[in-house]
């Protein structure tokens, strides 16, 4: 039996689980998110707890167990805390400004690139050069700050670019000429 999937998830105050079918739905002070479970997993709430359960010893069910577990852990702690991911932008002339639903950076290309924040997901700018991408969905955040990493991904070799805060870089020697 999967060693994830088979742990307890606990219910902390303010959050509602409910199970219908093949989905489960989370509410809590931030919001609300749902999952949608795969045939031969199934949802049980009781006295305070979630148990994830398998009906089959099927390889295919096994690998989804853990995942299902995790996934409702995750908008279990998405729904009171939320997540969040900081981006960093080195370079001369580098920074990035909010308008709205979208972020405008300026980032060595010869105009601003405009990317729209999806639904759910927001996002604030510190000092021109500090993002930081706030959700309650884990899934959305990572793929927003890696979107956006995207644009410019650090350069090694003048480590220019969007990075994550604290994202080790090695910086590679250019060329050696006489």
């Amino acid at each position: 039996m999967s060693r994830v999937g088979r742990k307890p998830i606990p219910i902390p105050k303010g959050v509602e689980i409910t199970t219908n079918g093949q989905s489960v739905a989370v509410k809590g002070p931030l919001g609300r998110l749902e999952w949608s479970l795969v045939p031969g997993i199934s949802v049980s709430v009781a006295d305070g707890h979630v148990q994830v359960n398998r009906a089959a010893e099927d390889p295919k069910v096994k690998a989804l167990h853990g995942l299902t577990r995790a996934e409702i852990q995750n908008m279990v702690i998405g729904v009171t805390k939320g997540y969040e991911k900081s981006l960093e932008i080195t370079g001369v002339g580098y920074k990035a400004q909010l308008q709205g639903k979208s972020l405008s950076l300026n980032v060595g290309y010869t105009h601003p690139v405009v990317y729209d924040l999806p639904a759910g997901v927001e996002a604030k700018v510190d000092k021109q050069t500090l993002i930081v991408v706030k959700g309650m969905d884990k899934r959305k955040v990572g793929q927003t700050a890696a979107d956006l990493r995207a644009i410019k991904p650090p350069d090694v070799y003048k480590q220019k670019g969007i990075r994550y805060a604290g994202e080790p870089l090695r910086k590679k020697e250019g060329k050696t000429g006489k």
